[in-house]
């Protein structure tokens, strides 16, 4: 079991010991200190009330978790608006919607059943900065609390703002919402029994898309492994193809992250998506700067040709954005660290390799939702089917290894012999350290995971040998490290 304090939020196993799982101690010292350091960000009048919006995915553990939220909010004098079952980009824009002070997302993401988190949210909606997020913790650690006097507690309300997140969607200019009905899409949806299955059916309904839903129950109780992988999406491919559909989708357990399966039952793949949403936007801001008569390369935010993702995404972003003349910038991992850059640089679209969209046209924040309004759109414009589309893409395979090993120490020393290794190629060491192949087109990255008490180490090249060719050399450089 365990409890990971990182940049990605408070996340840990149910039950247990405090310190060593998401245990009711932790809740309440984690939303304290979370309030302690709204109050130090946001000095307020005297009398003035903190607002916080809280949202939950359909996890087993979620109302236990809430309850504990609300209750501690309350209880340091805080308001509260209760967004209930709401996804993790339908509460950042709820933060947003009710102009409120930050908010806190109740969701362990892709992670299974026995998981549950706390994303912390900034008053824009979106998450805390790295340090920010470590000044939470140190609050959390010197566990000093002192809660409101009866007078001074807060209020709770409830508003659901799942029509309100739909409409902001439909509402995009890039949405096309007359081309999606027009070509009377039918698709398979797998919110895999969370809270997708509440929003998405909704917004398809809207944009008069057919829509199928598969385990639709919104239960918690997972039926299969969360994370919209293909490995994990069996169940999925064979609906496509039963019920004909154009187009299969799925989403993880807080509606983040976006995964495809074509119309023949294959997978899209998940580091595809934000590529796809990418060169359609890309090419209707070529024509948009052509109408003004100027160069895509001349056109400023929110047109300008800027991409960003993090440095374990796929290279097909950046082949996609240069096609179209642009720049593409990478980050550290964590989506904190994309939404950082895709400020700094004005993107006009960003996101990870993980099936996750960021299109700040809306909200800075990974979004399902509107991944799947501008994926739609852009199938309307190109009258393809998905595999045609996909193949279309540049194509690469990506190789995600792991290998357990908690000790700090020879973390450090397996990076340190990688970039020492390698020191003859572009080297990036932001994050981990990063390894670009210019020649071969191929690269590989080793981090410590945000989330896992382990390293990661991704690779991708043009086809999936070259790629697990390149992961097995860098798997062999770390054994020899460890002594295996």
């Amino acid at each position: 079991m365990a409890l990971i304090k990182s940049i990605s939020g408070i996340r840990g196993t149910i039950g247990g010991a405090p310190g060593d799982n998401l245990t009711p101690v932790d809740i309440v010292k984690f939303t304290y200190a979370y309030c302690t350091r709204l109050r130090q960000r946001f000095p307020k009048p005297a009398g003035e009330r903190y607002k916080v919006v809280v949202g939950k995915d359909g996890r087993i553990s979620g109302s236990m978790v809430e309850n504990l939220v609300v209750g501690t909010l309350v209880s340091c004098g805080v308001d509260v608006v209760k967004a209930g079952y709401a996804s993790t980009p339908t509460t950042e824009m709820a933060v947003i919607l009710s102009k409120a002070d930050g908010g806190i997302i109740i969701t362990a993401s892709h992670n299974p059943r026995q998981w549950n988190a706390l994303k912390l949210l900034n008053e824009k909606g979106e998450f805390l900065s790295a340090a920010e997020g470590q000044a939470v913790l140190d609050c959390a650690e010197k566990g000093d609390f002192d809660f409101a006097c009866v007078d001074c507690l807060g209020k709770v309300s409830e508003h659901d703002f799942t029509d309100e997140h739909i409409q902001a969607v439909i509402d995009l200019k890039d949405v096309e919402e007359d081309w999606i009905r027009d070509a009377g899409f039918t698709v398979v949806l797998d919110p895999v029994n969370s809270v997708g299955a509440i929003i998405l059916p909704r917004l398809l309904e809207r944009l008069g898309v057919n829509c199928i839903t598969i385990n639709h129950e919104v239960t918690g109780d997972f039926a299969h492994n969360p994370e919209p992988l293909p490995s994990n999406l069996k169940e999925l491919s064979e609906a496509v193809l039963q019920y004909h559909a154009d187009l299969g989708i799925s989403v993880d357990p807080d509606v983040d992250r976006l995964a495809f399966i074509c119309e023949d039952g294959t997978p899209f793949v998940e580091e595809n998506t934000l590529v796809a949403v990418a060169d359609y936007l890309f090419e209707r801001a070529a024509k948009v700067a052509d109408a003004a008569n100027i160069s895509l390369m001349e056109a400023t935010a929110p047109f300008a040709p800027v991409s960003v993702s993090n440095l374990s995404s796929s290279r097909a972003l950046r082949d996609v954005t240069e096609k179209w003349g642009g720049q593409y910038f990478a980050s550290a991992v964590g989506e904190v660290n994309v939404t950082t850059l895709i400020h700094e640089k004005e993107a006009l679209i960003g996101g990870e390799g993980n099936g996750g969209v960021i299109f700040p046209a809306i909200h800075a924040g990974r979004d399902a939702m509107v991944g799947v309004g501008l994926f739609l759109s852009y199938m309307a414009a190109k009258k393809k089917k998905v595999s045609e589309i996909k193949a279309a893409l540049p194509q690469y395979s990506i190789v995600k290894n792991r290998i357990d090993l908690s000790d700090s120490a020879l973390i450090d020393r397996i990076l340190s012999e990688v970039k020492e290794r390698y020191s003859s190629q572009k080297v990036n060491d932001i994050d981990g350290v990063k390894v670009d192949f210019e020649d071969s087109r191929s690269w590989v990255h080793l981090r410590r995971s945000n989330t896992e008490p382990i390293i990661r180490i991704y690779s991708e090249a043009p086809t999936a040998d070259e790629a697990q060719e390149l992961a097995d050399e860098v798997i062999a450089i770390a054994k020899k490290v460890i002594g295996q």
